[in-house]
């Protein structure tokens, strides 16, 4: 089959004809690609980002965020049968550590077992994963279309999820960054808070596409951004400020819109935040992080969609045009997500 694969750090990758995968244990999966969204983190892959910390062994199939048809099933697989239309989550957790049973899949003790990452991805024909790493899909959905939900809409919903106890009526969350997560966060927040909520984007385009995904305010980054989201708080700040660029001046900036007892959620990565401790502590700010999502993030988002509650703003690409999508990612020509079609 098909497979395009990362040979070394710093080049681009390549496409390979490699064998096809089987399912030679009780509970995998094969699941034939219908879509593969692309994603930054196949870039900061590719440029050995994780290298450090992630060691894996090249050459390694790309792609984590998948849909597809079940092709062939372990002999013990019972939540799937080949022909079923499935999502897949991206981590291949042991179900039954601590973390895993109180469905904490980022968590799992065996360590990350992340497709794309440590192990082959879904830039390719085919697949393998796991019988606890698919969620079938329910009719009617465009499994093409849904393929960048098992990652950048995945990590939008878990940190929607996570900020909604702080978004009840009358208060204010301002989304920094309406690229391929931050248009799915901003319908995942209108979907499920109250919230009123700002855009922030240096592009035209997107601060369009914040409209058109639920944005009540959006603003330029001009300069004037944090004033912005103070002249619309009464010059308090954001509630909550939700970060999906994690990098350059984006940094400071999203942290100087939340007000005191507000929260700072981090999504984006590549940066420094570099803030003196007392900043923190009197007006009582806090920061969390946040790392792709679980299955049950996964389960209501496609819930979510089932119902129309939100969609993916997405350009299709032939697998064997998989340079040109990195190109257009790369050079900001892509706006919402690329999905990679076999």
């Amino acid at each position: 089959m098909r497979a395009v694969r990362l040979h070394s750090y710093g080049e681009p990758p390549q496409l390979d004809e490699v064998p096809e995968p089987e399912p030679t244990r009780p509970h995998e999966v094969v699941v034939r690609i219908a879509g593969a969204g692309l994603c930054r983190t196949d870039l900061h892959i590719r440029d050995g980002w994780f290298a450090p910390a992630v060691p894996t062994d090249l050459p390694l199939t790309l792609g984590h965020e998948n849909t597809g048809v079940v092709e062939a099933v372990g002999a013990e697989v019972q939540a799937v049968a080949p022909g079923d239309t499935v999502i897949c989550h991206p981590q291949q957790s042991c179900g039954t550590c601590a973390a895993c049973r109180t469905g904490d899949d980022m968590r799992c003790a065996r360590g990350l077992s992340f497709t794309g990452l440590t192990r082959a991805g879904g830039f390719a024909d085919l697949l393998l994963t796991t019988e606890r790493g698919v969620l079938p899909l329910p009719t009617g959905l465009d499994p093409v279309g849904l393929a960048p939900h098992a990652d950048a809409g995945l990590t939008a919903m878990h940190v929607a999820r996570k900020a909604v106890p702080l978004l009840g009526p009358g208060t204010t969350v301002a989304v920094v960054g309406v690229g391929g997560l931050g248009h799915i966060g901003i319908q995942c927040l209108r979907a499920l808070t109250a919230a009123t909520i700002v855009a922030v984007d240096p592009d035209p385009e997107a601060r369009a596409l914040a409209t058109e995904s639920g944005a009540h305010h959006v603003l330029p980054v001009d300069g004037r951004e944090v004033d912005g989201v103070r002249d619309l708080t009464d010059g308090a700040g954001a509630h909550a400020v939700i970060d999906f660029v994690g990098e350059g001046d984006a940094v400071g900036t999203a942290l100087a819109m939340v007000r005191p007892r507000g929260t700072y959620f981090v999504v984006g990565y590549g940066g420094e935040l570099r803030v003196p401790t007392f900043a923190l502590v009197l007006p009582e700010i806090s920061v969390v992080g946040n790392a792709v999502g679980t299955f049950d993030d996964l389960r209501e988002l496609v819930a979510l969609a089932a119902a129309g509650g939100v969609t993916v703003r997405a350009r299709r690409y032939p697998l064997d045009a998989f340079a040109d999508a990195f190109a257009d990612l790369e050079h900001g020509r892509m706006h919402g997500r690329g999905v990679l079609v076999p």
